[in-house]
């Protein structure tokens, strides 16, 4: 019972920072736009979380940090791909690399760190104990007890949800990425309402670096995202860009990862054995949803 406790209060932890950049994904997606630039915009918000964090010695200023330039990041993005017309594609991946190499320069030019950043004068962020959920056996002991930043992610979930199907910004946005065309004939402004996806895609993405540098840690390293923004993808593809299932991809893919983890403690397994799980998994989905859309394209 214990080694099932641990494996799923670690799948709600690993998994939060899939959420939040879940469902930043979703936003995107549901204005017509493929944000492959999660990746790079969680990890600005990693290390400008810890960075600026060791310079108020705060970790809530870092998690403001985290979430200012992420946006400004998002914003360029936004500029590139809406204003420009730059291929979505070549303008993610360009992000993603700018954030990899600028982050390894700044931490070898700003603090002579090479690979790990790990101030010591900043705490991570609260852990958050549930009243009288806590004291209720085995469900207390997964759901309470995690970062700030876990009950966040599930509330994104929900937010993103009321966001979409209950506000006329909502609509709006459903709306541009069912026929932009039809759209910005009906009155809407489509440019407007693509920014405020992927802004607020950008604010998430900063929430889900953070929890990643100052959630459970106080560091920063090389590439921490780990594919990350990626698996959150293919997690908006599962769930067909809905909330609700997104946050069911995201659910396994921190199930799997927190499995891996648990399967290095005593196994004997070489450790690129585990840590191959939530990568084989994203292939698995992945391969199982074209195979669905080729068999519903046959029976239409």
């Amino acid at each position: 019972m214990e080694v099932l406790t641990n494996v799923l209060f670690g799948m709600l932890r690993m998994s939060a920072p899939l959420l939040l950049a879940g469902m930043a994904g979703v936003l995107s997606q549901q204005v017509n736009l493929l944000n492959i630039a999660l990746e790079g915009l969680m990890l600005f918000g990693a290390f400008f979380a810890v960075v600026l964090g060791a310079y108020f010695a705060s970790s809530w200023a870092g998690l403001l940090a985290a979430m200012i330039f992420a946006l400004i990041f998002a914003w360029i993005f936004g500029f590139f791909i809406i204003n420009l017309r730059a291929n979505l594609i070549v303008a993610g991946l360009a992000l993603n690399i700018l954030a990899v190499g600028f982050t390894s320069y700044m931490l070898v030019i700003w603090f002579n760190a090479r690979g790990v950043y790990s101030p010591g004068n900043i705490d991570k962020l609260a852990t958050i104990t549930l009243p009288l959920l806590d004291q209720i056996p085995f469900i207390g002991d997964i759901l309470s007890g995690h970062s700030f930043l876990v009950y966040v992610s599930w509330a994104a979930v929900l937010l993103t949800s009321i966001l979409l199907y209950r506000t006329p910004l909502g609509v709006h946005m459903r709306a541009v990425g069912e026929h932009t065309e039809a759209a910005e004939t009906a009155g809407i402004a489509v440019k407007i309402v693509q920014y405020a996806a992927i802004l607020l895609g950008g604010i998430m993405c900063g929430l889900a670096g953070a929890q990643l540098a100052i959630g459970d840690l106080t560091l920063f390293s090389d590439n921490m995202t780990n594919g990350r923004g990626f698996i959150a993808l293919a997690a908006v593809f599962f769930g067909r860009a809905r909330p609700g299932m997104t946050a069911v991809g995201c659910l396994l893919f921190g199930l799997f990862e927190a499995l891996q983890i648990r399967l290095q403690i005593g196994t004997g397994l070489p450790p690129q054995i585990p840590q191959m799980l939530p990568y084989i998994t994203v292939i698995i989905l992945l391969t199982l949803i074209s195979v669905r859309e080729k068999y519903q394209g046959r029976t239409a």
